[in-house]
């Protein structure tokens, strides 16, 4: 097959030439690069993606890290909690945000269900993501009794993100959405906790929705990264769920959530305006909008239906 041939099997189609959406000059960022940045004391940026659009998006904003987290059973597909997600559609939206996002190191979060029953199917899951979901890593909540599973895993040669503080899949359990280690007691048991995970193996660890002083505290007692979400700029990092910060999601806006871009108001206004203009016959526009003929086929079409109007007059 010819260098042409190929090329024509593997290009998307368009009316007009795309823009130029693939191909990096970044590089790419590896565990190392991570220890990098961890040990020059610059904040490390992540942020959740879902899909490709959100995966792209965090190509191109210089993420350094990707996280497709069970999030999106909230943002993306509508289920009130994370707990409802599988595996499969985990997978099926991570291989979608692989083609987005190129350079970042890319994690996947570990859906409730596929790791606490038993350490050889947390094993298996895990390494089902890597190869199935083009994951460079897996996230997993909980602490010390998750300690022996995240070595087994590891083990295998799977990078593991802990996530202690308010853990989303046991929600239920923690009363809700709620702050975690306000106590005394209860900030002593997540240094218990973060200190157990970094024995296991973890290479980084997120803190959501801990006490500001309690996740300083953690960050300064552990020789890995840790990720803020609501935890405070201490921390090594900071993520965000994507959709919270563009705007998007309207069903939970929490407090540690900044919102850096209107995006659900703007997208809503502008489907409004398009509704308008096709009801008005404003959208589209001839010319701005549309196709001609080719050169002299328009007067020929134009002759051909009057004979066809013509013909059809005599019938009648």
């Amino acid at each position: 097959m010819r260098i042409s041939q190929r090329i024509k099997l593997i290009t998307r189609c368009f009316s007009s030439p795309p823009s130029e959406l693939t191909g990096t000059s970044r590089k790419k960022v590896t565990i190392e690069t991570l220890r990098k940045i961890y040990k020059s004391n610059v904040p490390i940026t992540m942020m959740t993606a879902h899909d490709y659009p959100t995966g792209y998006f965090c190509e191109k904003s210089n993420m350094d890290m990707t996280l497709v987290g069970d999030s999106l059973a909230m943002v993306s597909l509508g289920y009130s909690s994370t707990n409802p997600i599988t595996l499969d559609e985990m997978l099926h939206h991570s291989r979608a945000v692989a083609r987005g996002s190129k350079s970042p190191f890319m994690i996947g979060d570990m859906p409730f269900g596929t790791y606490e029953s038993d350490e050889t199917t947390a094993v298996k899951n895990s390494i089902r993501f890597m190869k199935e979901g083009q994951v460079e890593g897996v996230k997993l909540e909980g602490g010390v009794e998750m300690a022996s599973t995240i070595s087994k895993i590891t083990k295998v040669g799977v990078p593991v993100l802990g996530h202690i503080g308010l853990t989303p899949q046991r929600a239920a359990s923690l009363g809700g959405f709620k702050v975690q280690g306000r106590t005394v007691a209860k900030a002593k048991k997540l240094l218990e906790d973060a200190l157990a995970l970094e024995q296991a193996g973890c290479f980084m660890i997120i803190l959501e929705a801990i006490p500001e002083s309690v996740a300083a505290l953690i960050t300064s007692r552990l020789s890995i990264p840790t990720i803020g979400i609501g935890s405070g700029v201490q921390c090594s990092g900071q993520v965000l769920v994507q959709m919270d910060m563009l705007g998007v999601y309207d069903k939970l806006a929490p407090k540690f959530s900044k919102v850096y871009a209107e995006i659900g108001k703007q997208t809503i206004s502008a489907l409004e305006d398009y509704g308008t203009e096709v009801r008005n016959r404003t959208f589209p526009i001839s010319g701005t909008h549309t196709y001609k003929m080719l050169k002299g086929e328009e007067e020929a079409f134009q002759e051909w239906i009057a004979s066809e109007e013509a013909r059809n007059q005599t019938t009648l």
